[in-house]
C-alpha cells in the first residue's frame, strides 16, 4: 500500500455517481414513518399551491367582472387561511427533515468510525491522520443539506412542476408549449456545468484533505518546529496549500455558479414567449385576462421550482465527491479481521509456537521481514528479543497480537492459530506496552482503568503500587483525578511510562508484550520500576525487545534476529559463552 503524504492527492475508486447517492438516500428509509408524514404534509403544501392561482383567475374573470364584492372578500379569506396553513405546514416539514438529516448523519459517522477502528495497521500507515479526520468530520457535516433538501425541496419542486405543467397543457397547451420551450437549452447547459463541475469538486475535496492533514501534523509536532525555529518554513508550505485550496474551490465556483445564469436566461426566456405568442399568435381576446395572470403565476411557480431544482443540483454535484470519500473507506476492506466461524480464544497458559512464519509487508513483497522463522515457548517463559533496527523483532510480537497477518506458516498460541480466534478474544488476553505509549486526554485513573474498563480504584491503586508509580502520583494536585492533557504533556516521560505499566499490570494479561518499553526511563527511575517490571513477568508469558542488554540478562531464552531469522537462541550466560552473534553486541555496549 503506497504512502500518502499530507501535500500528495488522495486516490479514489472510481464509482457511478447514481450507485452513490442510491446508497446515500438509502439512509433515509430507516426513518419511514417520519417521512411519510412529511410526505403527507408536503403533498397538502403542494395542493395548496396550485389552488392559488385558479383563486386568482376566479377572483379576476368573475368576481371582478360582476363585482361581487361580497364573494371576492369570502375568496380573500378563504386564500388567508390556506396561506396560514401552507405556512405552518412548510415550517413542520422542514423541521422533521431537518430532525431526520441530523440522525442519517450521526448514524453514517458512527459506521465511518466503527469502520475505521476494524481497519489494519496498514491502512493507518499509509495516510495521514488529519485525512482521515476531514472524511469523519468535515465530508460527513456537508451532507446534511443533500439530506434534508432531497425531500424537503426536490420531491415538492418535482411534483409542482409536474403540476403546474400538466394544468398549464389542460388549459392552453399553446401557451403552455410557448413557456416550456426552453426547457430542453436549460437541460442540456446543466449537464454540461454539471459534468465539469463535479471534477473540479472532487478536486477541492482531496485538496482540504491535504490541508487538513498538514495542519494536524504540523500542531502534533510543534514542539519539533520550535526546537529547530522551522516555523518559516511550515509556514511556506501552509500558504502553499492554502493557495492550492483556495483556487481549487474558485476553480469549481466558477463553473457551479453557471447554474444561475442558464436558469435565470430560459426563464426570462420562456416568460417573453409565453406573452409574445398569446398576444400576437393567439390573441389577447381569446385568452382572457385572468388566465394570462394565472399563466404568469404558473410560469413562476414553474420556473422557481427549476431554479431550486437546479440548486439543489448543484449543492448534489458539490457534495456528492464528500459521499464517495465516505464510502471509499468504508469499502476498505480490513486486511485483519475475523474469519468465518472464528471461535473465542480461551484463557490463555502462554505456550507460543511460530511455525515456518515468513512475513513481507504488502506495500514491499519481494523484502521479507521473516523468513522461515520456528521457535516454541513454554507457558511462564521470558523471551528477549534483541538485534539491529529493521531485523524483525516488532514483526514477531506484532504477528502475536494479529496486528499484521503471516503470509506462510503460522503462529498458535496454546495451540490454537491465531486466524482461527477472534480478535477481541486474543487481543483482550495481550498486554503490550511500547517506547511510545499513547495516553488520553482525561484523569490518570481513566488512563489507568483503559487497561480493565471494569477495574475497581483499589485494584487501579494495586497496580500503580507495583510498578511504583503511585508515589509520584499522589504528589500531583489531584492524586489520581488529576488532569492531563493528550499524550500527557504535563508529565514527564518517565511517568508516562509509569502510567503505561500501571495500565498494562491492571489488564492482568496471558501474555505480555515489552517492546522497548524502558527505553525512554532514565537510570534512576528504571531501578524503581524493575520490581515492578519482575512482578508484571512473574508467572506469564513474557516478550521483551531491547537495546539496552542490561535489561533482558535475566531472560530465561535471549532470541538474535537479524535480517528475519534467528541466528542464536539461549540465555544470557549460554550466549556469552559462545562467543557469537550476542556476545559481539554485549561486548559493543559494555566495551
Amino acid at each position: 500500500m503506497a504512502v500518502n503524504g499530507s501535500r500528495t492527492d488522495e486516490e479514489l475508486s472510481q464509482v457511478s455517481k447514481k450507485d452513490t447517492l442510491i446508497r446515500l438516500f438509502r439512509y433515509l428509509l430507516d426513518y419511514k414513518k417520519k417521512l411519510c408524514l412529511v410526505l403527507a404534509i408536503m403533498a397538502g403544501t403542494i395542493g395548496i399551491s396550485m389552488v392559488t392561482p385558479l383563486m386568482i383567475e376566479l377572483a379576476v374573470n368573475v368576481y371582478v367582472a360582476e363585482g361581487n364584492i361580497e364573494a371576492l372578500l369570502k375568496l380573500g379569506a378563504g386564500a388567508m387561511c390556506l396561506f396560514l396553513l401552507f405556512w405552518l405546514g412548510t415550517r413542520a416539514r422542514m423541521n422533521l427533515m431537518a430532525e431526520v438529516s441530523n440522525q442519517v448523519l450521526v448514524t453514517i459517522r458512527e459506521q465511518l468510525y466503527t469502520h475505521i477502528q476494524t481497519l489494519s495497521f496498514q491502512f493507518f500507515d499509509s495516510r495521514p491522520t488529519g485525512k482521515i479526520l476531514a472524511r469523519v468530520i468535515g465530508d460527513v457535516n456537508s451532507l446534511k443539506d443533500v439530506l434534508s433538501d432531497s425531500v424537503t425541496k426536490l420531491i415538492p419542486d418535482m411534483v409542482t412542476v409536474i403540476c403546474v405543467a400538466v394544468i398549464m397543457l389542460v388549459k392552453n397547451y399553446r401557451l403552455a408549449m410557448a413557456a416550456l420551450i426552453t426547457v430542453p437549452i436549460l437541460a442540456a447547459g446543466m449537464f454540461i456545468i454539471e459534468t465539469t463541475a463535479h471534477r473540479r469538486w472532487q478536486i477541492y475535496r482531496k485538496k482540504t484533505s491535504n490541508l487538513n492533514a498538514y495542519v494536524h501534523e504540523d500542531l502534533s509536532g510543534i514542539r519539533v518546529i520550535q526546537g529547530f525555529a522551522a516555523e518559516q518554513e511550515t509556514r511556506k508550505v501552509f500558504y502553499d496549500l492554502t493557495n492550492q485550496h483556495r483556487k481549487a474551490f474558485v476553480d469549481a465556483v466558477v463553473v457551479a455558479d453557471g447554474f444561475g445564469p442558464v436558469v435565470e436566461t430560459t426563464w426570462g426566456l420562456g416568460g417573453f414567449l409565453l406573452y409574445f405568442i398569446g398576444i400576437r399568435i393567439v390573441g389577447v381576446e381569446k385568452v382572457g385576462i385572468g388566465t394570462f395572470l394565472a399563466f404568469s403565476t404558473y410560469i413562476s411557480m414553474f420556473w422557481g421550482p427549476i431554479r431550486n431544482l437546479a440548486n439543489f443540483y448543484n449543492k448534489l454535484t458539490t457534495n456528492i465527491s464528500a459521499a464517495e470519500r465516505i464510502f471509499d473507506i468504508m469499502d476498505t476492506r480490513p486486511q485483519i479481521y475475523d474469519a468465518d466461524g472464528a471461535e473465542e480464544l480461551p484463557t490463555l497458559t502462554g505456550a507460543v509456537e511460530f511455525s515456518h512464519v515468513s512475513f513481507a509487508y504488502s506495500d514491499e513483497p519481494d523484502r521479507m521481514i521473516l523468513k522461515d522463522v520456528s521457535f516454541q515457548v513454554r507457558p511462564g517463559e521470558t523471551i528477549a528479543l534483541v538485534g539491529p533496527t529493521g531485523a524483525g523483532k516488532t514483526t514477531i510480537v506484532n504477528l502475536i497480537s494479529r496486528f499484521y497477518e503471516a503470509g506462510e506458516g503460522a503462529v498458535l498460541l496454546d495451540g490454537h492459530d491465531v486466524k482461527d480466534v477472534t480478535l477481541n478474544s486474543l487481543r483482550s488476553q495481550l498486554g503490550i506496552m511500547t517506547q511510545d505509549n499513547f495516553l488520553f486526554s482525561g484523569t490518570i485513573r481513566d488512563n489507568i482503568r483503559y487497561g480493565r474498563l471494569d477495574a475497581t480504584d483499589e485494584e487501579i491503586i494495586q497496580a500503580a503500587k507495583a510498578v511504583n508509580a503511585h508515589d509520584f502520583i499522589c504528589r500531583l494536585e489531584k492524586g489520581y483525578d488529576t488532569e492531563i492533557s493528550e499524550r500527557g504533556a504535563r508529565l514527564s516521560i518517565g511517568q508516562r511510562q509509569l502510567l503505561a505499566f500501571a495500565r498494562t499490570m491492571v489488564s492482568r494479561p496471558g501474555i505480555l508484550i515489552l517492546d522497548e518499553a524502558t527505553s525512554s526511563i532514565d537510570t534512576h527511575t528504571e531501578l524503581l520500576v524493575q520490581k515492578g517490571i519482575d512482578a508484571l513477568l512473574k508467572g506469564r508469558t513474557s516478550f521483551v525487545i531491547a537495546h539496552r542488554l542490561s535489561t533482558i540478562r535475566k531472560a530465561d531464552r535471549i532470541f538474535v534476529i537479524d535480517q528475519g531469522k534467528i541466528l542464536e537462541a539461549g540465555n544470557h550466560q549460554e550466549l556469552m559463552e559462545r562467543q557469537g552473534a550476542y556476545y559481539q553486541l554485549y561486548q559493543s555496549q559494555f566495551l
